[in-house]
């Protein structure tokens, strides 16, 4: 079983932020230069929100707003749900499912250390399946 820590050896740590006050406009032109879908929000060293396409496409198009006279931190989602290190895919994939996120930041000692997307977490379920099917090939066929 695969942890978020053998994940972030594989992808690595890098972590792209903006500050609760950039404008919503910054904050895309960040994740786009980076081809990302959210960005973590950062305030003095510390954690306070999530930012992504789907805040933006809700809380700003469909309310009439401009992206140029908007802060990150009037439209991100505060409620940032995280993992640890040693945490599991499996867990990983349940928490994205039963809350509905994509992102996750992974924190170790209320440090943060990384981020794991739902693509991370499939592309990880998907190698350990594929290696379950080949060792379970190898044990049927005799090793053959």
């Amino acid at each position: 079983m695969a942890t978020v820590r053998q994940l972030l050896r594989i992808k690595g740590y890098k972590i792209w932020s903006v500050a609760p006050r950039a404008t919503v406009y910054e904050a895309l032109e960040v994740m786009s230069e980076k081809d990302v879908g959210a960005l973590l929000v950062i305030d003095e060293g510390n954690l306070v929100g999530v930012f992504s396409e789907r805040d933006y496409a809700r809380k700003l198009i469909l309310q009439g707003r401009f992206s140029k006279n908007t802060t990150v931190a009037e439209l991100m989602t505060h409620e940032v749900h995280h993992v640890e290190p040693q945490s599991t895919i499996e867990e990983c994939m349940a928490l994205m499912t039963a809350k509905r996120i994509r992102h996750l930041p992974v924190l170790e000692k209320e440090r943060l250390i990384g981020i794991v997307t739902i693509g991370d977490v499939v592309k990880q379920i998907i190698s350990d399946q594929e290696f379950t099917i080949q060792q379970l090939g190898t044990y049927i066929t005799g090793g053959r």
